[in-house]
């Protein structure tokens, strides 16, 4: 009896083959419930991020109306950063001011993209690009549902002014760090779910 088990295998141990080794599905198996709940540790990091930058994003803006809307410039250093309140009816940075409606809806297009990309986020790196976009986004959406001169058509306030540069605010700099680390990641070859590919 010994001998047949030795040969056939035993039957009450189902992760094991004859030879000792686990069996792929159970393998792959244990691979996935291992990768769920770092997806979900993931996640958190990135809407973390995002109401980080979102939140900054909005006080910052709710003090630059208070405090400096309709006052003098505040030099930060010299003429080379100052603080001043404008309304943007623009992209980042003042660009295309005739396309309001249009940047809107690319905001909000973006922040559908990023939730449904978040579903198989593995990455730590991609999860903190993806919360500085989605705050950033978040935060210029805001602006532009909320302020004057309408629903979908309102101005951004931007305050940050370096000399011989374009008025940006928070968002626009969440945006744009989060772009940058995206690109650093492509050309590395990590993808969000947290392969390593090379081109």
């Amino acid at each position: 009896m010994a001998e047949a088990e030795r040969i056939i295998g035993t039957p009450d141990t189902p992760d094991t083959a004859g030879d000792g080794q686990e069996r792929p599905d159970a393998e792959q198996e244990r691979e996935q419930a291992s990768e769920r709940p770092r997806g979900k540790r993931r996640v958190a990091v990135l809407f973390a991020v995002a109401v980080f930058a979102y939140l900054l994003d909005l006080g910052s803006k709710m003090l630059v109306v208070a405090k400096l809307e309709h006052h003098e410039p505040i030099e930060i250093i010299g003429d080379w950063l100052r603080f001043v309140a404008i309304r943007n009816a623009g992209a980042a940075f003042g660009f295309g001011e005739a396309f309001t409606i249009i940047f809107t809806v690319i905001a909000a297009s973006v922040i559908v993209v990023i939730a449904r990309l978040a579903r198989k986020l593995r990455s730590l790196p991609w999860a903190i690009a993806l919360g500085l976009l989605l705050g950033g986004a978040l935060g210029n959406l805001t602006d532009r549902i909320f302020r004057a001169p309408g629903v979908f058509e309102g101005a951004v306030v931007d305050f940050i002014a370096p000399k011989h540069f374009a008025v940006f605010n928070l968002a626009d700099s969440a945006i744009v760090c989060g772009g940058i680390l995206i690109v650093i990641l492509s050309f590395r070859g990590l993808d969000p779910d947290g392969t390593v590919h090379k081109d």
